[in-house]
């Protein structure tokens, strides 16, 4: 069974990802709660982000759409359908996704005004999309968190999944489709479309070889195969990790605002950062706290991007160390009340809120950690999709922590209150559900364990033996700067280990923030034409070592995946 939580603030429903995946079953929506959101300041922020000057007369009173409902309307639905129905997405597809919303002739007309009208329970809750006017007001009655989804009354829900398509399901139109009763009047349909600027516009253009998990917003990684051809990860093909559009920053008019407990906030210029602190570079991994995830979904379905193994990349990072602009700002590093170091990012969902995240206070106030404020990755500008001009780097922590676009630094004594802090990217038993999770009860990710992958050869490849030895190379890395001390292979199932040879830059021990590439050559005693599976595993130097497989780590969220990495393989000799 599935929980639709109350969400206070809907608008972090963006958030909330609906996925089919290959094999066509609906993975989980949910909503979390938040601080709520000003209706006021949500529909002034969405029009002067997405809606030109000259449309606003025209959609005064119906076109204000009030994007944050329309997601938990779009999440509430399936969730709601799928503890009802559980059904499977291919008998939804066939044509819902080609006739919803389409005019149905013989229902009643209206107008555009009309629905605007109806934005309470009194008065019955309407929205539209498309041709297409319904009448949600029973469905608000059944959902747990009903009352919230009345900041979409009298709203078109086409916006929203205009910029988060991946909502747009079979299961969610076909649901709509039942408290259908009428058509949108000709001359209204559309308008709110037509008139909305695409918040993703300006988001840059990406090398094509980029396999895409989402495309608006734009998340994407390179073959795996890559990834072993270079120690530092080339710019173009970095895994993307975007939750929001990709903001269009003046680097001549761009502004980081430090402040918080104990300093009187300050305002830096790019060149600020460039010239007045020492320029310090170190080669450091980021990594998806969703890497692998797509292992963990064989286990059981889960709520994410399907990322494969190649959610992860090796950068050489330049700019200012954190401590010294802190140092600069007047920070009382010994201020025992100061726990935590915030990052706001200028990408902003339509409620012109910010991605958000924090770390611990001791993670910055010790130079040695290497906390910079990057504005060069691998020597050149930070690129667009990476965070220019100015990208936090928290070297061994998981990359949600990397805050891209930064705008502002928060010194406090509680962590981020950011939806990604507080209600995504924790880890939680593999009993845990939908039904009984609690994120309150759980630690933000910080540094991650240990993980490797293979890379070459690539799964279900047809590997040609020389001499009956088979080549395997790939990478292994371990948060929180500890080295890879070791990394092991097998091809008859953990029966048998061979040693891998090891390429690793010379950090010290605890400061190794980049990966370790690593390959072998292992003979095979095996006939012709068989089929092989290779298994490798990491220890770092903790001596944390990979698990052996995925059950025992799944979780709900599809984080933290890191058991021993599997390849088939057909051999040939």
């Amino acid at each position: 069974m599935y929980n639709l939580r109350a969400c206070p603030n809907l608008i972090r429903c963006l958030s909330s990802q609906i996925i089919i995946n290959s094999n066509k079953y609906l993975k989980t929506g949910i909503c979390y709660c938040l601080p709520a959101v000003d209706k006021k300041r949500f529909k002034s922020s969405f029009h002067q982000r997405f809606f030109s000057s000259s449309s606003k007369n025209k959609l005064k009173t119906f076109y204000s759409p009030l994007l944050a409902g329309a997601c938990a309307i779009s999440c509430g639905i399936v969730l709601w359908y799928i503890k009802n129905t559980e059904l499977h997405a291919d008998e939804q597809k066939g044509d819902i996704l080609l006739v919803a919303g389409r005019e149905i002739p013989g229902l009643p007309e209206y107008t555009a005004e009309d629905i605007s009208k109806h934005d309470n329970k009194e008065k019955r809750i309407w929205v539209c999309f498309k041709s297409g006017v319904y009448d949600i007001t029973d469905f608000v009655s059944k959902h747990p968190g009903g009352e919230k989804i009345l900041m979409a009354a009298g709203a078109s829900l086409e916006p929203f999944w205009e910029l988060f398509a991946v909502h747009k399901s079979a299961q969610v139109l076909k649901m709509l489709e039942e408290y259908r009763i009428g058509n949108l009047r000709l001359e209204d349909r559309g308008l709110d479309i037509q008139n909305m600027d695409d918040p993703f516009a300006s988001d840059p253009r990406r090398h094509p070889i980029l396999e895409p998990r989402s495309v608006k917003p734009f998340n994407a990684e390179p073959p795996k195969d890559l990834l072993v051809e270079n120690f530092v990860t080339p710019n173009e093909v970095f895994f993307v990790r975007n939750h929001l559009p990709v903001p269009d920053v003046d680097p001549d008019e761009y502004e980081l605002e430090i402040c918080g407990r104990g300093i009187k906030p300050i305002i830096l210029k790019l060149d600020d950062i460039k010239t007045k602190f020492k320029k310090h570079t170190i080669t450091s991994v980021i990594q998806c706290a969703g890497n692998r995830r797509s292992e963990l979904n064989e286990v059981k379905e889960v709520k994410g991007l399907n990322w494969g193994s190649a959610a992860i990349g090796n950068a050489e990072w330049s700019g200012a160390l954190l401590y010294d602009v802190l140092k600069y700002a007047g920070i009382d590093f010994s201020d025992p009340k100061i726990q935590h170091v915030q990052f706001e990012g200028l990408d902003t969902d339509p409620a012109n809120m910010p991605y958000g995240a924090s770390v611990p206070a001791l993670k910055v106030f010790n130079p040695k950690n290497d906390v910079l404020l990057a504005y060069e990755m691998n020597g050149k500008e930070i690129p667009k999709d990476h965070g220019f001009p100015i990208r936090v780097i928290v070297p061994g922590v998981v990359g949600a922590r990397n805050v891209k676009w930064l705008g502002k630094i928060i010194v406090s004594e509680e962590e981020s209150n950011s939806h990604w802090q507080t209600n995504d990217y924790k880890g939680f038993s593999p009993s845990t559900n939908w039904d009984n999770v609690d994120f309150s009860k759980s630690p933000a990710i910080q540094e991650l364990p240990v993980n490797s992958a293979i890379c070459k050869p690539s799964e279900n490849s047809v590997v040609q033996l020389q001499d009956n030895y088979i080549k395997v190379e790939g990478y292994a890395w371990s948060g929180g700067g500890r080295k890879i001390v070791r990394v092991d292979v097998s091809v008859d199932d953990g029966k048998t280990w061979y040693v891998a040879d090891m390429t690793q830059d010379n950090s010290p021990l605890y400061r190794c923030w980049a990966w370790t590439l690593w390959k072998v050559s292992i003979p095979v005693d095996a006939p012709p034409d068989s089929k092989l599976q290779i298994i490798c595993k990491a220890v770092d130097s903790s001596y944390n070592v990979q698990p052996d497989s995925f059950p025992p780590i799944w979780n709900l969220r599809g984080v933290l995946g890191n058991a021993w990495h599997r390849v088939n393989v057909l051999v040939k000799k």
